[in-house]
């Protein structure tokens, strides 16, 4: 490359979090104004140089040459406004080994560019073929190296603050602020963690997502997004679709299966495909790192169970109604388990309200199934306080237990849900034994064994693991007491109310199956827990009367 009388410069600058420690402090000799104050400096010694514009990216990776700062020079380098460009260092320009090789040895020469990097005291001028073909390549690669090394450290790094229940992302979610004193720790932001709250609510009450986003906007609540906006924060998302954004039912959805709400920290949801490669990829859930209470909660974790199967369900209002009826989505024909459909007979004046088997509505086999809302209501209510009224009364008897000498292998073994399911494994055992026999007898061929084996297998880890869920709703029971399952104040005001409504429902009732002969099941949406209580209170019975105390 010859020597041009006169050069016009450009100031490449860049710093990222490659150039700083873990703990975000930057190196103060690669700040941009460190770098700004070396070249200007290395400038004002030279005779035939003048600065045509300064490029700065600060924040920028240098793993990749995605950054606006670097496109434009490129763009002023190619409309001949550019003929050097000078660096602090080689990896100033960049830390991928081979597209800053390519950029040193031929996109600049083609376009017959000086490039300088000061401290590495590299000059295209008067460089050598060994500087420009062995000592650059070397340097390029260290600094390639090291980009791959620090994002190795960040990433092991910000793993292990996950893991202790740090958040480490940009951004809080809606509701949630970053504490004054702790940056990793989440605190509710009281206006918006309200409106969490009353859409966590709205659901509930039978409200769809749109409705729900209609009704926010109605009320003149700002979206999550133009929240952060007037709260400073400079937040840029891809949903964007107006001038000012509104509520939208997938917001809604958004916050609605939000994990964090609980009090829950769910992150590590994503990751980058490499040091390289801005993409990111979604990990699958089990891999996610979720940390118990690691933060102060905005919704319950019954709600948010409550909420997660209301969304599994149809709940869209009827005709000019702004939500759905009480039973949507719970209501099943005993029989054909099809959802029941709600019809409104209107007759002089009077109006009547009935619900009938779906299937046979579409011309179906399943009978009607009729039975009017007022008869259900009565049902249902009588059905959940009886229900409520078991609970509250066995639920007292365990409280005896914290008095009590009991040992857990012994409830266990006392469990008639677990001696079952005991039964059943060993019974999967058995047959599995028993195949090599038919096997080697012939009874059944080898393909035949092989299948067998891999169905009995699989049910008995199956059953495995339901014992395995079915002690540790014990083990809870035994730790925190029944109010580990559920809220016992909010079980009481079951016993006081006249009437049957939304919210209630939802809350105690997973499912209400109705009977040709209006016969109605009540499928209690914390059976299980149920079922134990009932359990452990028939234990402390039995374990009193055989001591000889009054039970």
């Amino acid at each position: 490359m010859k020597a041009k009388e006169f050069y016009n410069v450009a100031i490449y600058l860049r710093l990222s979090r490659d150039d700083e420690d873990i703990d975000g402090n930057k190196t103060e000799s690669n700040s941009i104004s460190s770098q700004r104050d070396m070249i200007r400096s290395y400038i004002r010694k030279q005779e035939n140089m003048e600065i045509y514009d300064i490029y700065v990216d600060d924040g920028f990776s240098g793993a990749n040459f995605d950054r606006p700062e670097f496109k434009r020079m490129m763009q002023d380098i190619e409309a001949g406004n550019v003929d050097c460009v000078i660096v602090k260092d080689l990896s100033r320009l960049g830390r991928d080994y081979i597209e800053a090789g390519r950029l040193i040895q031929k996109t600049f020469p083609a376009f017959s560019v000086r490039f300088i990097a000061l401290t590495d005291h590299f000059d295209s001028l008067t460089a050598d073929y060994n500087e420009t073909s062995l000592v650059v390549p070397v340097k390029n690669f260290v600094n390639d190296s090291y980009s791959r090394d620090i994002s190795g450290k960040v990433r092991s790094h910000l793993k292990v603050k996950r893991e202790n229940g740090d958040f480490v992302g940009a951004f809080a979610a809606y509701g949630y602020k970053k504490s004054d004193d702790n940056r990793n720790l989440l605190v509710p932001d009281d206006y918006a963690a309200d409106i969490v709250r009353k859409i966590f609510a709205w659901k509930m009450e039978g409200y769809s997502n749109l409705a729900i986003a209609k009704l926010l906007d109605g009320l003149g609540i700002l979206s999550p997004m133009e929240y952060k906006k007037i709260q400073g924060e400079k937040f840029q998302t891809g949903f964007v679709t107006g001038v000012k954004a509104k509520w939208s039912a997938v917001a809604v959805k958004r916050i609605l299966t939000n994990e964090n709400y609980t009090g829950t920290l769910v992150q590590g949801k994503e990751e980058k495909v490499n040091y390289k490669v801005k993409k990111s990829v979604r990990k699958p859930e089990e891999e996610w790192t979720r940390v118990q209470d690691a933060h102060e909660a905005i919704v319950s974790k019954e709600d948010y169970a409550i909420v997660q199967d209301l969304l599994k369900i149809d709940t869209r209002a009827g005709s000019g109604e702004k939500k759905a009826h009480i039973y949507a989505g719970l209501l099943f024909c005993g029989d054909c388990m099809e959802p029941m459909i709600r019809r409104v007979n209107r007759y002089k004046g009077k109006e009547t309200v009935f619900f009938i088997c779906s299937t046979k509505n579409k011309g179906g086999t399943c009978t009607r199934h009729t039975i009017s809302e007022d008869d259900l209501n009565n049902l249902v209510l009588s059905g959940l306080r009886q229900q409520v009224s078991l609970f509250l009364d066995k639920s007292r008897v365990i409280r005896s237990i914290e008095q009590m000498e009991i040992n857990f292998e012994e409830v266990v073994a006392f469990d008639k849900e677990i001696e079952r399911l005991h039964s059943e494994q060993d019974k999967y055992l058995t047959l599995r034994a028993g195949l090599y026999e038919d096997l080697k007898k012939k009874i059944i061929t080898e393909e035949d064994f092989k299948n067998f084996r891999e169905i009995y297998e699989k049910r008995y880890q199956e059953l495995k693991q339901a014992v395995s869920h079915q002690e540790e709703t014990i083990k809870k029971l035994f730790q925190s007491g029944v109010t580990a399952g559920m809220n016992l104040e909010r079980m009481k005001t079951v016993m006081q109310i006249t009437e049957l409504d939304r919210i209630t429902l939802v809350t105690f009732v997973k499912r209400i199956l109705v009977y040709e002969d209006k016969r109605v099941y009540l499928e209690m949406r914390y059976k299980e827990l149920f079922s134990k209580v009932i359990m452990l209170a028939d234990y402390v019975k039995t374990n009193k009367q055989l001591r000889g105390e009054a039970v």
